[in-house]
């Protein structure tokens, strides 16, 4: 694997490139994510395919945001990106904001070859709201130290029922940085909020009726500690009945654990759609 940053104007994003053979995955994370989130899917699907897992900006190493960010917007950097490395065909999996990004990008691409969408692209209500937002203060916040800042996310995650990791203790680790004697999240809570609001300008039916490729959802039903399923499946139900193509599968995993563990149903899943395209 090879890190690297790619510059599209006066944008900088960073970029985790593992080689393959077989065609290019884009994966790209969810809202307060990183290219480490999609770890477990790269080391699945490299060898075989190329997989290029990005920072999308505001997040670890990439530039920062717009001042009017948004899920659209992440869209548009993932079109130049897909220009300037010269992508044919590329297949696109996106991890709940990661997957609204990837749908748009479909939307408004004809190349796409494949489309994997990882518990996103529903149609969002307050549901997300009471479970999303709560965690974002997190993003404003003064730590002591780098390790202060872990102890406090050790204790959300495990509040979501997700288990601690090596993994997940270094996806930690690189979203976090020294700021004037003090640590503080890359993020900033302005713009993730952002662009957690443009979810609600997420239509499906206007985007996914011109989604042209095979696509593939994978639900996570399970509940999120005492919460219950980000989405819950009537959420997708306009994604089902407006993408032309879209075969669905549900793992009882919950929207975490979707990324944060090795989930082998989902592998095999994915590995089976990447066989039909």
């Amino acid at each position: 694997m090879k890190m690297y940053v790619k510059e599209l104007g006066n944008r900088r994003i960073q970029i985790a490139d593992y080689p393959g053979t077989k065609g290019t995955i884009i994966a790209i994370h969810g809202l307060t994510g990183n290219h480490k989130q999609m770890h477990y899917y790269a080391e699945m699907l490299k060898g075989e395919y190329r997989v290029i897992s990005i920072d999308l900006r505001g997040r670890g190493n990439s530039s920062e945001t717009d001042e009017h960010t948004s899920l659209f917007k992440h869209a548009e950097d993932i079109i130049a990106l897909i220009q300037e490395l010269d992508i044919e065909n590329p297949i696109l999996m996106g991890y709940s904001m990661g997957a609204f990004i990837s749908a748009v990008v479909a939307s408004k691409l004809n190349q796409v070859k494949g489309l994997i969408l990882l518990d996103g692209a529903a149609t969002s209500t307050q549901q997300q709201r009471d479970i999303v937002q709560p965690s974002l203060g997190r993003l404003s916040k003064k730590y002591e130290s780098q390790k202060s800042y872990v102890a406090e996310i050790k204790e959300i995650y495990n509040r979501l029922g997700v288990k601690w990791t090596d993994h997940l203790q270094s996806v930690v680790e690189y979203e976090v940085h020294e700021v004037d004697g003090g640590w503080e999240n890359k993020s900033s809570e302005y713009s993730i909020l952002a662009d957690f609001n443009s979810f609600y300008s997420f239509v499906p039916k206007e985007v996914c009726t011109q989604i042209n490729c095979k696509a593939l959802l994978v639900y996570a039903s399970g509940k999120i500690g005492d919460f219950p399923p980000l989405f819950y499946e009537e959420a997708y139900e306009d994604t089902k009945n407006y993408t032309a193509d879209l075969e669905t599968v549900v793992s009882k995993c919950n929207h975490y654990t979707m990324v944060f563990e090795n989930r082998e149903e989902i592998n095999e899943a994915i590995k089976s759609f990447l066989k039909r395209i």
